[in-house]
């Protein structure tokens, strides 16, 4: 017998994202994804986007802004782990650390929230037809 999501205690209710379907996800350019993602970054967490390209991991507030970026190359684009750590110059294993990181800071209601939007916002400004100036290809 099949049992309904509502008869599941609270604790054990898997969790939603309210992240586009799979469709969006699968359409996106890794160069447009990278684009997208750090122009919605830039501007929810107030970094510089040479913090995001940055070799080092520079100061804690653009390292954890750039662990942002990974997890939504990954989650909200749909890249695997491997085209993410390409597209950041990173390490596979790096990006599976940044999406560990963004999971557990997803707790706090806030940001969670921002995350929820930024899921949102990324595809759509990936699948645009044209890119912004301020980022070149």
């Amino acid at each position: 017998m099949l049992q309904t999501l509502d008869s599941f205690p609270q604790s054990a209710q898997p969790r939603e994202f309210a992240f586009p379907s799979l469709f969006f996800r699968r359409r996106v350019a890794p160069k447009v994804s990278r684009q997208a993602i750090e122009e919605a970054v830039v501007q929810v967490f107030g970094v510089a986007c040479e913090d995001l390209r940055c070799v080092t991991r520079g100061h804690a507030r653009a390292a954890h802004a750039r662990q942002v970026a990974m997890y939504l190359a990954h989650v909200a684009c749909g890249l695997s782990l491997t085209d993410t750590g390409k597209l950041f110059g990173r390490d596979r294993t790096t990006v599976a650390h940044a999406c560990c990181v963004v999971e557990d800071r997803r707790d706090d209601p806030v940001f969670d929230r921002a995350l929820d939007l930024l899921g949102w916002a990324v595809p759509v400004l990936a699948t645009r037809s044209s890119p912004p100036s301020s980022f070149p290809l």
